[in-house]
């Protein structure tokens, strides 16, 4: 078993779900501050309101969406024996799924800038509810994934630092 490619795989699976958050979190807050401070204009163009709608609901599907096709996708680990191939495969899922809560909250961020809809003040806390529990941990690997002992263990010591 390839401990090192797993722990490469690891990584960088971590550094990308770091890497979005750092980017969805700043962007939501200074939207967020702009929207509750009321003295600001920044002469924003104006939107057609059906396009309030295509957000809401648009970001509100990409919660939904990223829920069952992560769990999807997940399933098909299941059928490889070998650790290796089943971190690619919860690697993979992983990554569409947080590319698909970074969408979900930059749509909450551009609804919120252009309407002021307090709904998109939830719609990014749950997406942000969703960052933090579907962020992998090796806990979570192993319980997602079903996996051995020994496996798990694997999956830990890969986790830790060098």
């Amino acid at each position: 078993m390839d401990i090192e490619e797993i722990r490469k795989i690891y990584k960088n699976l971590e550094q990308l779900v770091l890497i979005l958050m750092l980017i969805a979190l700043p962007l939501f807050g200074m939207v967020y501050l702009y929207y509750n401070s009321g003295n600001l204009d920044w002469e924003l163009p104006e939107i057609p309101d059906f396009v309030n709608g295509m957000l809401a609901g648009g970001g509100t599907a990409l919660l939904v969406i990223q829920y069952f096709l992560f769990h999807k996708k997940l399933k098909a680990s299941f059928h490889y024996e070998e650790l290796l191939k089943k971190v690619k495969v919860y690697s993979n899922a992983t990554k569409e799924r947080f590319f698909l809560l970074f969408i979900s909250s930059l749509l909450a961020t551009a609804g919120l800038l252009f309407y002021g809809n307090p709904y998109f003040v939830i719609l990014f806390a749950v997406t942000l509810v969703f960052f933090s529990l579907a962020k992998p941990t090796p806990d979570r690997m192993g319980r997602l994934m079903k996996l051995k002992k020994e496996d798990r263990d694997v999956i830990l010591a890969a986790s830790r630092p060098e």
